[in-house]
Parts: structure tokens; sequence; C-alpha cells
């Protein structure tokens, strides 16, 4: 996962609501209207911020006889946690070289 394709991940998990839904959905699949019904969102507002999700890869869209619920890909959180590990790994190396030469002074 490249910087290019964490700044769309971030920018829709930057929203509350988004955040909300896919916390709600790491309970289990749901239906925009469950999801409705969980927040105090509506159903028209929900689908609109699931479609912001599935477009940046972090929920799929799963049909379940006439409806369609949604689910998370836990790949895709996965590989964006790995890369944010990643940058504190590195960020850690160089604030522990700068301690380093500043001690050394």
């Amino acid at each position: 996962m490249t910087a290019g394709t964490l700044v769309p991940v971030f920018a829709a998990l930057g929203d509350e609501t988004r955040w909300s839904i896919l916390a709600a959905l790491g309970e289990g699949d749901a239906s925009a209207s469950a999801l409705a019904g969980l927040l105090p969102v509506t159903r028209q507002a929900i689908a609109k911020h699931l479609v912001v999700l599935q477009e940046v890869g972090l929920v799929e869209p799963v049909r379940v006889g006439r409806e369609v619920r949604y689910r998370v890909v836990g790949a895709s959180l996965g590989a964006t946690a790995r890369r944010l590990e990643a940058l504190g790994v590195e960020w850690d190396r160089r604030l522990a070289a700068i301690k380093e030469i500043a001690e050394g002074l």
C-alpha cells in the first residue's frame, strides 16, 4: 500500500459517520437499513457513505437473497495498519538517531 492509496483511505475514515459505520460493520455484516437503525443517520445517507467506503476498498457488498449487506474488507484494513506501523518504526528510528546525536554534543 503506497502513500497514494493511503490518502483516499484516510480521507474516507476522516468522516465520523463513516468511521461509525466501519465500527458497526466490525460487529458483523449489515445492510444500509440495519445500519440506519443503529446510527442517527438516514438510510440514504448511510448508502452514500457506504459507496465512499467501498470505493476505497474498506467494505464490500454481499448479496443475501434480496438484501445487500456490507462487510469490512479486513485485508485493506490490515494493509493500512501495517503501513502505519512501518511509518511509526521509521520515525522511532529517526528520533533515536536524533537523541543519540543530541546526547553526544
